[in-house]
């Protein structure tokens, strides 16, 4: 039953620590169709450890994990980079000037005003968990101040003006704040009128691990049960507009799956119109019980209730999914599963699987498995995906993607 989950996954899952990091998003980019199943040729190489976060500045995409080096696309010329890195959307080519000297590896990006980029993750250096860098030299903005303490930062999610951080931090700024904070996207500032607190664990600590947004709601997910002292276990959507947690409550997550993961859900996406999201989870196979371990599915954002329950479920059957990406035409998932459409798999390829290594996408209204197969070495799993009007970033850790060469970064662009 173990045999999916290396020695180090279930570690990490047993220390509840950010090993894993949290895929984080805007509401997805529409696009028209699915994407080619060919990667484009440019994309440069990471050349070890893993990508676990993408996000576009203009024209120019910028990379997060924990890594050493990157090359160029054709290139045997090693550039170092430590754990963040930036290239040319067009052309593939790794921006010389762009080289910060990250101590501790990233878990989330988001996109920033006057070319900058925010990086959350386990560093404490240009700043403790939360810094913004500008995308000319690599420096840290001296003006935005909002070190995290007492844990890292998983998720960034920017709206305007506004920055919501999450992670399992204790205090951001100098003020008090328990895994989720809004902050001024320009200076750090923590905003004293957002005081949304997730609480009571199911495992060693609170932890937003993944985090959406679309107009008026923030979605959230991670190690909770309550929000603002109600239920929400695992999964909770915030009202923006009123400011308090919305009236909705899905018991889908709080049954246990496997006992190494006390808390079980990684990545979530709104559709671009909002309507809808998705997340995504790891847990071990649970055939015929109903739980959602190893599943993808999909929720209906305004739907009021304290049992709301999925319009659709995707399970792989034994194999942990970590990202999703909404677009129009398609729901991507990317973990190390070997199958979709597998309800009676344990581990294995139960009746109506289809084989969707490493990589896969969803009918959004079905639910079910689309064509759509380029495959990938499933390593870890995919942590990163990232939709533009041109295509479909992807980051792993492994070398593998639609059966060519593409270390740890590649794009499926639009046909």
């Amino acid at each position: 039953m173990l045999a999916r989950h290396s020695t180090a996954l279930l570690i990490a899952a047993l220390a509840v620590v950010p090993a894993l990091p949290a895929g984080t998003a805007q509401a997805g980019v529409r696009q028209p169709a699915v994407v080619s199943q060919k990667p484009v040729a440019n994309t440069p190489h990471v050349l070890d450890g893993i990508v676990n976060a993408i996000a576009l500045i203009g024209g120019t995409v910028v990379v997060g994990g924990d890594f050493t080096a990157v090359s160029d696309a054709g290139s045997n010329t090693r550039l170092s980079r430590k754990n963040l890195f930036a290239y040319d959307l067009r052309t593939g080519r790794v921006l010389r000037g762009f080289a910060p000297e990250m101590s501790g590896p990233i878990y989330a990006l988001a996109a920033g005003d006057d070319a900058t980029v925010y990086a959350g993750g386990s560093f404490d250096f240009p700043a403790s968990a939360l810094a913004r860098i500008s995308l000319a030299d690599g420096s840290a903005v001296a003006s935005f101040d909002a070190p995290a303490y007492g844990g890292g930062v998983s998720a960034l999610v920017r709206q305007g003006g506004r920055l919501y951080v999450g992670g399992d931090f204790a205090m951001i700024g100098g003020t008090p704040r328990t895994a989720l904070a809004r902050l001024d996207a320009a200076t750090g500032a923590v905003d004293p009128t957002f005081t949304i607190e997730p609480g009571n664990p199911r495992g060693a600590t609170v932890k937003v691990y993944a985090m959406a947004a679309t107009g008026d709601r923030l979605a959230i997910d991670g190690s909770f049960t309550t929000v603002n002292g109600l239920r929400r276990p695992q999964v909770a959507l915030i009202d923006l507009t009123r400011g308090r947690v919305a009236d909705w409550r899905t018991e889908a997550y709080a049954p246990s799956c496997m006992a190494v993961f006390p808390w079980y859900v990684r990545g979530l996406d709104f559709s671009p119109d909002g309507k809808f999201f998705v997340v995504v989870t790891t847990g071990g196979p649970a055939p015929d019980t109903g739980k959602l371990c190893d599943s993808a599915a999909r929720f209906e954002t305004y739907t009021k209730g304290n049992d709301v329950r999925p319009t659709w479920v995707n399970l792989t059957g034994g194999d942990s999914l970590y990202s999703v990406a909404v677009t129009g035409a398609a729901v991507y998932v990317g973990g190390h599963q070997r199958w979709l459409d597998n309800p009676k798999g344990t581990d294995s390829a139960g009746s109506g699987a289809v084989q969707r290594p490493g990589i896969g996408a969803i009918h959004p209204t079905t639910g079910k498995a689309l064509a759509w197969n380029p495959t990938r070495t499933r390593g870890i799993g995919v942590k990163a995906f990232l939709t533009t009007k041109s295509g479909l970033l992807v980051g792993s850790d492994t070398t593998k993607l639609g059966h060519e060469y593409h270390a740890r970064v590649g794009m499926f662009p639009m046909p």
